[in-house]
């Protein structure tokens, strides 16, 4: 049977309405300057629409017109639009953009796609987006997540976006040419994810003939606390307060942990929704870093613990909210957020007397009673922890020196808990944004849970929640009695 598109975009009209906006859109539908729609496009690429939109807003303020772009030189232009993906590249386009529209084009942002695709920076993708939302004309913008669902739903049989282009311009209704590509975005981002689609709460799922897809698989049902099994989920969300617009509480419900901790929650209680401040069913507790917008982790629980701990007792780790600790009867729960080596190294020092700092913490807490520690330890330990080892050998995060402390902590007893269900290659819990690195499977393992020696045969089972989306992290989870 034929695939009923006009039936599925109506639907997804509604449906997509609360789901978070395309910053091209928003940009569009907050001024009809082609212009601006034009600077905003060439910024989205390969880049998250919050860092986009923020990148965006500096930029404009400082050059409204092609004109006002023209006296940026190529450095300015870098530290206005960073940290967007390419920016260097996109640096040099917007530079070399006002002189293309002052010889071709009179300052003036042409409407034709055969046009548009001469101006520095701009392929068939940004041509098409800056013709619809910025002038109001027949395009069909195609991306990777319209070429994807387009596939998916059987409606073209195509192997690449300008494949799908041509097809829908000969197959698509053109009533729904414009909005199609920002119907599809807020939905493939949503809902109709690239890994783990949520099929089963889809508006579409009987419309749907899956082509191709392997649908996200969560738990949904918490175990019964009374069989003495606790579900633990740790989860790096780049952001509480982004990923609160992406879902969160739908997501917490769905997981159905009985402990979640979160890391780089990057705000304060006080700057939290209430719903995500205090989540039904559950205590919530906080240590954010005394820098505003940075670090900070926190727990959520469903039983109320006897005595909560902020920090190791380390100032220089303890203001930026690293360690968050929840002692219960029998055992105690550390959420840690390890620092990053950074880029040139320069924290390296300072990450490995963390490592040690925090070993000696937990060894202590382990004298008393079971330990289950979790969080973004930032080291992938093994050459089957990330994707690209020799690439890597001497980068943060895979350095020798960090790796040995890695070695030094299971020596000393301390369970990796992942690695005693599974030990094959190709299991991550991170992945850049950029260049479809998620997507493809090159990713990290840098987010553990491990557990004391002797508390080793408390566990039941650990996993990596790659369906789980909303953050450049994965959720990873244990199982304990």
């Amino acid at each position: 049977m034929p695939f009923n598109i006009e039936k599925a975009l109506n639907i997804l009209k509604k449906e997509v309405r609360n789901y978070q906006v395309p910053v091209v859109d928003l940009i569009a539908i907050q001024t009809h300057d082609p212009f601006k729609v034009l600077v905003a496009t060439i910024l989205s690429a390969r880049t998250r629409d919050e860092v986009t939109a923020q990148a965006a807003a500096r930029l404009l303020a400082k050059a409204p017109t092609p004109q006002d772009l023209a006296t940026l030189d190529q450095e300015a232009l870098q530290r206005l639009i960073f940290p967007v993906g390419f920016y260097k590249n996109k640096a040099k386009y917007l530079a070399t953009l006002p002189g293309a529209l002052e010889k071709n084009f009179s300052f003036q942002v042409p409407s034709e796609i055969e046009q548009l695709i001469t101006l520095p920076g701009v392929g068939r993708k940004t041509a098409n987006l800056v013709r619809g939302q910025g002038f109001g004309k027949s395009a069909i913008c195609v991306d990777t997540h319209v070429h994807r669902i387009m596939n998916i739903w059987g409606y073209v049989q195509t192997t690449t976006p300008l494949q799908t282009e041509m097809a829908l311009r000969e197959k698509l209704p053109e009533q729904y040419w414009i909005r199609v590509n920002s119907l599809l975005v807020a939905f493939g981002q949503g809902t109709c994810r690239p890994v783990g689609p949520h099929c089963d709460s889809c508006v579409l799922s009987k419309l749907c003939p899956r082509i191709g897809i392997s649908p996200r698989k969560i738990k949904t049902t918490r175990v019964d606390t009374q069989t003495g099994i606790k579900r633990m989920i740790s989860w790096n969300v780049n952001g509480l307060r982004a990923v609160a617009g992406k879902g969160f509480t739908k997501i917490v419900k769905d997981l159905a942990p009985d402990i979640l901790a979160l890391q780089e929650i990057k705000a304060t209680p006080e700057q939290l929704p209430d719903s995500v401040r205090e989540i039904a069913g559950f205590n919530s507790y906080f240590h954010s870093a005394s820098k505003k917008g940075y670090s900070g982790v926190a727990i959520y629980s469903r039983e109320a613990p006897d005595k909560v701990f902020h920090g190791i007792g380390d100032q220089r780790f303890d203001e930026e909210g690293r360690v968050l600790t929840l002692e219960f009867s029998d055992f105690y729960f550390v959420n840690c957020y390890f620092p990053n080596a950074r880029h040139d190294l320069s924290r390296l020092e300072l990450k490995e007397e963390f490592n040690l700092s925090v070993h000696r913490f937990i060894e202590g807490l382990a004298r008393d009673k079971s330990v289950v520690i979790c969080g973004d330890f930032n080291v992938a330990h093994t050459e089957k922890d990330l994707a690209n080892p020799k690439a890597n050998e001497k980068n943060a995060g895979f350095t020798p020196e960090e790796r040995q402390w890695m070695d030094s902590y299971i020596e000393s007893g301390w369970v990796d808990t992942f690695r005693q269900y599974n030990q094959e290659p190709g299991h991550y819990s991170w992945w850049s944004y950029r260049a479809g690195a998620r997507e493809r499977n090159i990713g990290w393992r840098i987010d553990y849970f491990f557990v004391d020696p002797a508390s080793k045969m408390r566990m039941v089972g650990a996993e990596i929640l790659t369906d789980v989306q909303g953050s450049d992290h994965c959720p990873v989870a244990l199982d304990f009695k």
